[in-house]
């Protein structure tokens, strides 16, 4: 082979490899981003759409899906839940709520109003909202709703009190359980957080619910023309009110207009309503309509019983006060006995009997219930009814 064969040969090979070298090289400088694809520039990054974000976490607000079976499904009553209640019994609120939302209304979320005297804290207002799915609201009792007269006679007013201190009567000495009593008496329905509701369950601190309640008891009262529903009934503790049915017995002669036909006054009197009988319903549990509160008849009544001054000359409550006017206002059908619903305040309670403690999943003791013992007046309100 000849030397200038052998030369071309070696050119075409040092060619070859030279425009190897050259197109490995030209990949490498272009598609630098297929060799590191862990560097991304700026801008490939903003060209890339973004992941959608994530769903938001359930809110404690957010409505229980739809469920056909549970108390609310076909709607709910313009009605409210009602509590007063000081920032002191924040401990005792909180329990009650969670009794009334564990076995009715987380799955109706109905609202809640509270009132007092003094403006809430925020750590009570955080706490009550912090319970229920329902909305709430705290409001501010009018001073002239919640304090004593200045009309009142406090000479006469102390004496009273002094002389049921010596006998030795529950809240004897206090003041503000008198004024207590005196709204919840007549000024309650008309605070302007009530204003746009018709229906009200009061409920206070400290109390207890034993079973589930399957039905809307707002529902109920609206739809079976209920207007004042109870659980606990009993005697009243006479020298608390030595003059109220004497007092009574006058309006009903200055007003015989507004006496109901067919009216419970047998529940109150055992001799056609020459003396009361002492009963009452308890009103610390009360379910009731407060159209009747701001009718002319109640409003009547209540501004009567005002005029007397017996709410601080003596002691009269509210749940005598209630309790004798739905059963002389008000046709006696339109009281309704919650057998069905188990509550406590104690030291008493009433505990549902039968299938309903056994359906409605009750944790209460079925033979502990002040019903049939000698110092209820269920047995009275019952016989109203007999035929």
């Amino acid at each position: 082979m000849s030397f200038g064969v052998v030369s071309r040969r070696r050119y075409v090979i040092v060619l070859v490899v030279l425009l190897s070298l050259f197109y490995f090289l030209n990949v490498a400088l272009t598609d630098d981003h297929h060799i590191l694809p862990d560097v991304v520039s700026a801008e490939s990054l903003m060209q890339q759409p973004f992941p959608p974000p994530p769903p938001p976490p359930p809110s404690r607000l957010s409505p229980a899906p739809p469920d056909s079976t549970h108390p609310c499904a076909s709607g709910h009553a313009n009605a409210t839940l009602l509590m007063l209640a000081r920032n002191s019994d924040l401990a005792g609120a909180s329990s009650s709520v969670s009794h009334v939302e564990n076995k009715f209304n987380k799955q109706c979320n109905y609202p809640w109003v509270f009132l007092n005297e003094e403006p809430f804290t925020e750590e009570f207002k955080w706490a009550m909202g912090n319970l229920t799915n329902g909305t709430v609201s705290f409001g501010l009792v009018p001073k002239e709703h919640w304090f004593q007269p200045d009309w009142i006679d406090e000479d006469l007013a102390r004496a009273g009190r002094d002389k049921m201190v010596a006998q030795d009567i529950i809240y004897a000495g206090s003041v503000p359980y008198r004024n207590m009593c005196r709204f919840n008496s007549g000024f309650f329905f008309k605070h302007q957080l009530l204003q746009s509701y018709r229906y009200y369950w009061r409920v206070e601190p400290d109390i207890e619910y034993f079973c589930d309640m399957p039905y809307d008891p707002f529902q109920y009262m609206q739809q079976n023309n209920k207007t004042y529903g109870f659980t606990i009934s009993f005697y009243e503790w006479e020298p608390t009110i030595p003059t109220l049915w004497r007092t009574v017995k006058e309006f009903i002669a200055a007003y015989p207009q507004y006496v109901a036909e067919d009216n419970a006054m047998a529940y109150l009197s055992d001799d056609g309503g020459e003396t009361y009988n002492l009963c009452h319903f308890w009103s610390n549990f009360e379910i009731a309509d407060m159209d009747f509160w701001r009718g002319e008849a109640y409003q009547t009544f209540f501004d009567f019983l005002e005029r007397k001054g017996g709410f601080y000359y003596e002691r009269w409550g509210d749940a005598p006060v209630h309790s004798i006017a739905v059963a002389l206002f008000l046709p006696k059908s339109q009281l309704h006995f919650f057998t069905d619903i188990g509550y406590r305040h104690s030291p008493f309670q009433h505990c549902p009997q039968g299938d309903d403690w056994a359906n409605n999943h009750c944790g209460c003791d079925k033979f502990d219930t002040l019903d049939y013992r000698q110092q209820s007046c269920i047995p009275r309100f019952q016989k109203l009814f007999e035929r």
